[in-house]
């Protein structure tokens, strides 16, 4: 008995050994891969604009940057304004040399030139003007730091510009002949009616909407601080100049823009915020607002019992023409061009639309839109290019004068 009793307790210490093997083994090949071909990976820094981190911080995506590309990617969270007034080094942001950080911290000068600081690969923005106008030697008398030189570059992760509203709102704007419906999809094909009825201070319940109170707005971020904001705004000034905004033009609408801003009230500072906002209080609290096509995208895929709560009601307009809010990426070594070749991957582009609604490449590529269960066109075409740096700040300016 005694035999069969220590045999039994030999099979099960065995069993528990056998189990216990299995899981450090699959934690092994699981969480420490990474650390076990750390010596074979190339380390790539990048100065990264904000709106894609979830992207970039995908373990799918950083997968294939370290399995089939040989990539460790470190993201360093820069606002682009910064990119042109700060020495694009890993200590402007506390990283990097700590030394030269304190140094940094009691006002010793540093540039992208100096000894013991560390460099970046690349420059992946989250706005095309910031990229085009880093291409530019810098503007000394304004401040402006040394730049990289730019090897090579481009758009990367595009998602347009896009009103969200509600059915009702949005059957009253078809009555209005300012919205039109082509299959399936919703686009705002009078853009200049919609404008004007803001700035003439039109009420809801004149378009037959006795319910919302007050008068009609879109509710965007504010231009002055937040980069959807003034991409909004740049959309704005575009139709309002027919798609041509030249110096005459453009004093001759700044004015109105202005008065549209002003009408605009309360603006949030981020897009997350406004969105939260839109989906929690509905048509009563936000019956349209401007944000980018990834973010209902990313939604639906994040929290899709909260979407499926919702998407019946939830309408996507798509101004015509329409603005790209693009991400690009700016390679200044050989390491950030290995990056750049990988994130054109195939399966990345497949991965950044289908999980957070970006689209990629210069045309912004073409998927399978029928998924997701709502107005979402296979194709933008219909769309005005992004204005220079300097016709942005001269709006920003006169919107922030008195």
């Amino acid at each position: 008995m005694k035999v069969k009793n220590k045999k039994t307790i030999i099979g099960i210490i065995l069993f528990i050994v056998l189990v216990t093997a299995i899981i450090v083994i699959k934690n092994i090949s699981d969480n420490d891969s990474d650390s076990i071909l750390s010596g074979k990976l190339t380390t790539v820094y990048v100065a990264t604009g904000g709106g894609k981190e979830d992207f970039l911080n995908d373990k799918d995506v950083q997968k294939i940057l370290k399995s089939k590309y040989k990539l460790n990617v470190i993201y360093d969270t820069w606002s682009n304004g910064k990119t042109i007034t700060k020495p694009l080094i890993r200590e402007s942001v506390g990283l990097g040399n700590q030394n030269i950080v304190s140094k940094i911290s009691n006002g010793e000068e540093f540039s992208i030139h100096s000894d013991g600081v560390t460099k970046y690969d690349a420059l992946f923005t989250s706005d095309q003007r910031f990229y085009d106008y880093y291409k530019l030697s810098p503007n000394k008398d304004e401040g402006e730091a040394d730049r990289y030189t730019v090897l090579d570059g481009g758009l990367t992760l595009n998602t347009p510009i896009v009103i969200y509203s509600w059915g009702k709102v949005v059957d009253a704007l078809i009555s209005q002949s300012i919205v039109t419906e082509t299959d399936g999809v919703y686009y705002i094909t009078d853009m200049n009616k919609l404008i004007n009825y803001i700035l003439e201070g039109k009420k809801w319940s004149d378009i037959g909407l006795s319910n919302l109170y007050g008068t009609i707005n879109i509710a965007s971020t504010d231009p002055v601080s937040s980069s959807p904001g003034a991409t909004y705004y740049g959309l704005l000034l575009s139709i309002l100049s027919e798609a041509q905004v030249t110096v005459d033009n453009i004093n001759n609408n700044l004015p109105k823009l202005k008065d549209f801003y002003i009408k605009s009230g309360y603006m949030n500072n981020t897009p997350a915020d406004l969105f939260e906002r839109y989906l929690k209080t509905g048509m009563g609290g936000e019956p349209m607002i401007v944000d980018y096509e990834k973010s209902m995208i990313d939604f639906a895929n994040s929290s899709p019992d909260a979407f499926n709560q919702v998407k019946d009601d939830i309408r996507i307009l798509y101004p015509t023409p329409t603005i790209w809010n693009s991400h690009c990426f700016t390679v200044f070594t050989d390491n950030g061009a290995k990056l750049y070749k990988a994130l054109n991957d195939k399966e990345i582009g497949q991965i950044a639309w289908e999980r957070y609604g970006f689209r990629t490449g210069v045309t912004g590529g073409t998927y399978d839109v029928s998924s997701i269960g709502l107005g979402v066109p296979q194709t933008i075409s219909s769309t005005v290019t992004s204005l220079k740096m300097d016709t942005y700040n001269k709006l920003i300016d006169y919107l922030k004068e008195n």
